[in-house]
């Protein structure tokens, strides 16, 4: 064994190679014992399946610093290598602690899911899981770069003489910074309060879209046509919008036709009732005609048409507005609008009028 004794660095070498080892042996003995006492909890498997990876890094390398801080300082370059595995250590556990705050999130969304019937609830929860994690990721995430960068004596005398000035330097990075705050408290109120929530059907900026992605700084808007419109979380906080979806996904909507005074309004009332029983997409509340306006030429009807989502609802008044039009045209062609012009005596019929003289 006189070799060892050849470089101070062959016995940390070894001792560290060997911790490597019995750490990724426990890491993997570890992992297999706690996937079958968590195997029934859903949120806590997928904590499990989200640090697996950061885990089998972070576990060598505290490893590995314990066997660094225990060699000896006259071992050459020691400092810097402590200095570096310290580094990696910080992002190991940084990267561990986010993914474990994602995996906890991840677990509450698939133990709510959204795809049933009445997911008002399930829609909340996963609303306040994905804003209330991604702002803890963030946090964690600055608190890791803060303490790597502590570890850099330059760092700490750089802090030191910024807390001599700290007046100054908190006002201008408050005014630097205040996008970025004020988005996250935006978050943390859209997390609480909840006026959105994931799935929601909004209109904003005219536009008619449900809510995809909600982040720490923005909130992803579904489009009908499938465009994405990407607004910023304060704007929710300081301008109006409309909620569809806001107490429950049940909707009235309307349907509106322009008929002449002779229609009958009876048969169309009939029609509009059996355009409505014939649509998988009304949910037997409310079907309902009533003129709403009489202008100089034509009256206008409305009908009121209820399902139990705005998706279905906006297929149902299409429904019922082609049912209404053709029934209008097929049996009371003439009550469609029409402009009523009288221009003198009508011209006699083709069969009673004089035959032309002969040339």
């Amino acid at each position: 064994m006189e070799w060892i004794d050849l470089s101070p660095w062959m016995r940390p070498l070894l001792a560290a190679s060997i911790a490597v080892v019995l750490a990724l042996v426990a890491h993997r003995i570890g992992r297999a014992i706690v996937r079958r006492v968590l195997r029934f909890s859903v949120v806590l498997t997928a904590m499990e399946q989200r640090i697996e990876r950061p885990s089998a890094f972070a576990m060598p390398l505290v490893a590995t610093q314990a066997v660094f801080h225990a060699t000896p300082a006259t071992v050459p370059f020691i400092e810097g290598v402590r200095h570096v595995n310290g580094i990696l250590l910080i992002a190991a556990l940084t990267w561990l602690i986010m993914s474990a705050i994602g995996g906890l999130a991840e677990g509450v969304i698939r133990k709510h899911p959204a795809d049933t019937e009445d997911n008002l609830a399930a829609r909340s929860i996963q609303t306040q899981a994905r804003v209330l994690s991604r702002t803890a990721m963030g946090l964690v995430l600055m608190a890791g770069i803060a303490f790597v960068l502590m570890t850099f004596p330059g760092a700490r005398q750089l802090g030191a003489s910024l807390l001599a000035s700290a007046g100054v330097v908190g006002l201008v990075a408050g005014i630097a910074a205040r996008s970025v705050f004020s988005n996250l408290i935006a978050g943390l109120q859209i997390a609480l309060a909840q006026p959105i929530r994931i799935d929601d059907v909004l209109i904003v900026e005219g536009e008619w879209g449900r809510v995809e992605e909600i982040t720490s700084t923005y909130v992803v808007l579904r489009i009908w046509d499938e465009r994405r419109l990407i607004i910023p979380l304060q704007w929710f906080i300081e301008n109006p919008f409309q909620n569809w979806t806001r107490t429950g996904s049940q909707i009235i909507g309307t349907v509106f036709l322009w008929v002449d005074y002779d229609m009958p309004l009876a048969p169309l009332r009939e029609a509009a009732q059996k355009a409505c029983e014939a649509s998988p997409d009304w949910d037997g509340r409310l079907c309902k005609l009533q003129v709403t306006e009489a202008g100089e030429r034509a009256m206008q009807l409305r009908v009121l048409v209820t399902s139990a989502s705005s998706g279905q609802n906006w297929d149902l008044r299409c429904a019922v507005r082609e049912a209404l039009i053709d029934f209008i045209r097929r049996e009371h062609p003439q009550s469609l609008p029409r402009l009523r012009a009288e221009l003198g005596e009508p011209p006699a019929p083709f069969d009673e009028r004089p035959a032309p003289s002969p040339a």
